[in-house]
């Protein structure tokens, strides 16, 4: 065997684009939830206005932001942690949605509501299937 033949030598995957692009936008989603948990308005979008709703918006918010931060070290365990903390944000959005914290009063509630939480579920199983790219 002829160790110097490109036909033998090992493939190297890389990393794709699509994790730094997902770490990315959970940075982003996490500061956008966070705004919102202290403001309860952003884009029109609303949350209820009590204290309750503050902590658990703003915890939700940094789930979603730690977990951009998470992915960005390229380490397996927090990736699995990531994967984690997007699980705990789609249970918090029902949660919140469940306990009228996040009123269903308009169409674009509810679709920002929905859409947010797909993208957060989204976002865990992609990150599920490409952990085999970290370390």
């Amino acid at each position: 065997m002829d160790q110097n033949d490109p036909a033998k030598q090992p493939v190297s995957e890389s990393r794709p684009a699509g994790i730094t692009v997902v770490a990315v936008l959970m940075i982003l989603f996490g500061l956008a939830e966070v705004v919102t948990g202290f403001r309860h308005e952003f884009f029109g979008l609303t949350t209820a206005q009590v204290a309750v709703s503050t902590y658990l918006g703003v915890s939700l918010g940094l789930f979603y932001f730690i977990g951009g931060l998470l992915l960005l070290t390229r380490r397996k365990w927090a990736a699995i942690a990531a994967i984690l903390l997007l699980c705990g944000d789609v249970i918090g959005r029902v949660a919140m949605v469940a306990g009228g914290l996040y009123p269903l009063s308009s169409f674009m509630q509810i679709f920002a509501i929905i859409v947010g939480t797909g993208l957060a579920a989204f976002f865990a199983v992609y990150l599920g299937t490409k952990l085999r790219f970290f370390d």
